[in-house]
């Protein structure tokens, strides 16, 4: 008899010996194993974690301009689009139970074919005991490292390139998962690490850490302790009886032995005197759900009390807790921070992590790869092949769990450039870059899900557009949409999978669903078309512009700026008119705006601003393709260099929606550079540079931005941040604290978020801020 298990068919047998009849999925679970490079496993004493190294394969849409001699003609467009094939490298990480470690083994092995490593890296308790078969199965090497060191990279390695990695478990809450921002300095903290024992870890640095203390009471002792007290054999099932037992039928309370509070020594009644001190003094059978209960909250007091002590005597706020004892168990992680909060009044906060069960792999495979230096580079979690984070409540059978009988996938793609902070930012240590957590408000949550999976079809109607001479489109198409939509239901039941939900990060996994399916660019054409109008009337809106005095001229530069940042394909009551009213352009854009006073109006602070000395440098994140850059940025661009400001251009690394990319904007410039002198001149004299951003994605994360980027505004000692557009400057930094003037702006389009801001459909921000003093 078997059972479908998290689309994995598994034998009755598979919790008590090797599973040998499942049928995997390789497009789902050991995904890309044909392009394999190096291996290393973490074997636990239940679950086992694979990592691998693969090249991936996919398309890049890439611009080029045409070689035009003379005048361009005004039928042939501005550049061509090509497809072409691009090698990345990417980390997978599969991590499943031990029962199925042999059929796992022949599977990869079955499926290898570009491998070129003999050896595989190994750790963890389980490591020695399968050694053998590893070897045989595979046919590598296993060669051992050291479980504490590889758990400490492998920690580090994720605080570092997972922005929201580490938690905070609050029970009953909603979200019971808050997520935290991670210091930019990741160091020194403490690192708790909850196996059989306890084992404390003060880290100071990458390559510097230290054993400072620990205890033999850990998981182990629950679990042994656990199985003596209730005949319970397996650990899942004893955390399902002590989330039903109540401890206070088993403990000794405070108001058991006083009557109520001790108020002298500031002892609540509800505090606990003595685990199991009721055992010798009441004539009574306990059930196995309450004995379970205290002795969950006797070891969880024991370790918290002792993580408190190393954490003050070491002066360290940072605590993080890990190992097979917490493995995302919501009972465990609320009696661990309830002990923490009760000892240090609050002063400290346990902290959890999101992928705390792959920190033995993640480390053994750095150190398999030290020569390669995989720490050089950033690294982004890819949403579209992750499982991300699932609840792992006890109250279910644990054989329905979703962490018992599945596998779980964790995968990080590697970047092309190193991500920094920007160095602008007021405080980079608070800077929290979305301006509405999803998490926590579940209005705005079930309307943005709901808002993304009805734009689905238009989404998937552009993707098979932008490949008319591909035969494959169509299918691929439905396979990203089943993909995507399976995404935002799963978002529906565990908003906190993937950390903090936000408009951000569903732009972000819908990018990296577009990507998994090969459409790298759904837009590229209707950038193009736009990019090539919009040329054709820049030199009259100049001129226009020239007109004018200087007053008039500020705010219809202003105006200019809104008009064209209405030419969002993000918003869909702006693609709806774009989609049926070819005529709807620049002049159009400018009816639609709010009048003055607008929903945020700091203009006449910016206008009087101007009458003062100019900027040295601005930074300008750019949004759209076509009028918003051509018509919008550049006469507003053209200004700020006629008064004799320096003018960085920031835009995205790698296409999204309609924005434009830093390839399609040196383009751009370079057309308009041929008509005008202002900005020929700025380009030739090094006052006006183009920078690429680091961003694929239609908001802005100025913790991650390319550090090209920021040795550049810091050269230039840059005095003026601009952010444009509605993913920037609305849904992301809209609270954005920078060290110097910044200006935020944008029209909202979505008459929802409007409404909510207290405007309508069309109104503008307009927020100019100074530096506090």
């Amino acid at each position: 008899c078997t059972k479908a298990v998290g689309g994995v068919r598994t034998s009755r047998s598979a919790r008590d010996g090797l599973d040998k009849s499942i049928t995997l999925p390789p497009d789902e679970i050991f995904r890309n194993l044909e392009n394999a490079k190096s291996f290393a496993i973490d074997i636990g004493g239940s679950l086992t974690k694979l990592a691998y190294y693969s090249t991936v394969q996919h398309k890049v849409a890439k611009v080029r301009s045409f070689d035009h001699y003379g005048k361009v003609p005004d039928d042939e467009p501005l550049y061509e689009i090509s497809v072409q094939e691009e090698i990345t490298a990417r980390l997978h990480f599969v991590k499943f139970e031990n029962a199925y470690i042999e059929t796992c083994l022949d599977f990869i092995k079955a499926h290898l074919v570009n491998t070129e490593t003999k050896v595989i890296k190994a750790t963890g308790g389980g490591a020695h005991k399968f050694k053998n078969l590893i070897e045989k199965k595979l046919g590598l090497k296993v060669d051992k490292e050291d479980e504490m060191t590889c758990l400490i990279k492998g920690c580090n390695f994720v605080l570092r390139n997972i922005p929201h990695e580490a938690f905070v478990y609050v029970k009953h809450a909603d979200p019971e998962f808050r997520f935290q921002t991670t210091h930019p300095d990741i160091f020194p903290y403490l690192l708790v690490n909850i196996g059989s024992g306890v084992s404390i870890v003060r880290v100071e640095s990458e390559d510097q850490f230290e054993r400072i203390g620990g205890s033999s009471i850990g998981g182990g002792t629950f679990w042994g302790l656990g199985a003596l007290l209730t005949k319970t054999k397996r650990f899942d099932e004893l955390l399902q009886l002590a989330s039903k037992g109540q401890h206070t039928n088993v403990d000794m309370l405070v108001r058991d032995i006083y009557g109520g509070s001790y108020e002298s020594f500031g002892l609540t009644g509800d505090l606990i005197a003595s685990s199991f001190g009721k055992s010798a003094t009441t004539d009574k059978e306990f059930t196995k759900e309450d004995m379970a209960k205290s002795l969950l909250h006797m070891i969880s007091n024991d370790i918290g009390q002792l993580a408190c002590l190393y954490a003050k005597l070491h002066n360290l706020s940072r605590v993080y807790f890990g190992g097979f004892f917490i493995r995302g168990h919501p009972v465990t992680m609320h009696t661990i921070t309830y002990s923490i909060n009760y000892f240090t009044k609050g002063e400290v906060q346990a902290l959890f992590l999101r992928h705390e069960g792959y920190l033995g792999a993640i480390g053994t495979f750095l150190k398999g790869a030290e020569e390669d230096n995989p720490n050089q580079y950033s690294w982004g979690e890819n949403y579209a092949g992750s499982s991300g984070l699932m609840n792992s409540s006890p109250d279910v059978h644990p054989m329905q769990r979703t962490r018992s009988g599945t596998f779980d996938m964790l995968e990080m793609d590697r970047l092309e450039r190193q991500l920094v902070n920007l160095p602008l930012l007021q405080d980079a240590s608070s800077y929290v870059p979305d301006t509405v957590d999803l998490t926590e408000d579940a209005m705005a949550r079930e309307y943005w899900l709901s808002c993304f999976e009805d734009a689905l079809d238009g989404v998937v109607k552009r993707a098979v557009a932008s490949q008319p001479q591909l035969l494959d489109a169509t299918e691929r198409a439905e396979k990203f949409r089943q993909k995507y939509r399976h995404k935002l239901q799963t978002l529906r039941h565990q908003p906190f999978a993937y950390g903090s939900l936000t408009v951000r990060s569903l732009l972000d996994t819908r990018e990296h669903c577009l990507n998994e399916f090969n459409f790298p660019d759904p837009y590229s054409k209707v950038k193009q078309r736009e990019n090539d109008v919009a040329l054709k009337h820049f030199q009259k809106v100049v001129r226009a512009l020239e007109s004018l005095s200087m007053e008039e001229r500020q705010f219809a530069l202003v105006k200019g700026l809104l008009a064209g940042n209405v030419f969002d394909w993000g918003a869909k009551a702006v693609s709806d008119v774009l989609e049926t009213n070819s005529a709807f352009g620049f002049e159009e854009a400018k009816m639609r705006l709010q009048a003055r006073p607008w929903l945020v109006d700091a203009y006449n602070d910016w206008l009087e601003r101007l009458k003062g000395p100019p900027h040295k440098c601005a930074l300008f994140f750019v949004d759209n393709s076509g009028i918003d850059i051509i018509l919008g940025v550049f006469p507003f661009v053209r200004e700020l260099l006629s008064k004799g400001t320096e003018v960085i251009l920031a835009s995205n690394s790698g296409p999204a929606l309609n924005d434009v990319t830093c390839s399609e904007l040196a383009i751009v410039t370079e057309r308009i550079a041929a008509m005008d002198s202002v900005i020929r001149t700025a380009l030739q004299e090094d006052k006006l540079l183009l920078v690429q951003s680091g961003s694929s994605s239609p908001c802005l994360d100025l913790s991650r931005l390319d550090k090209g980027l920021a040795t550049v505004v810091w050269e230039r000692k840059t005095d003026l941040v601009i952010i444009e557009g509605m993913g920037r400057a609305i849904h992301t930094n809209y609270y954005a604290a920078l060290r110097c003037e910044s200006l935020k702006l944008a029209v909202i389009k979505n008459a929802w978020l409007a409404e909510r801001l207290g405007g309508r459909i069309f109104s503008v921000v307009f927020k100019y801020e100074m530096p506090p003093k």
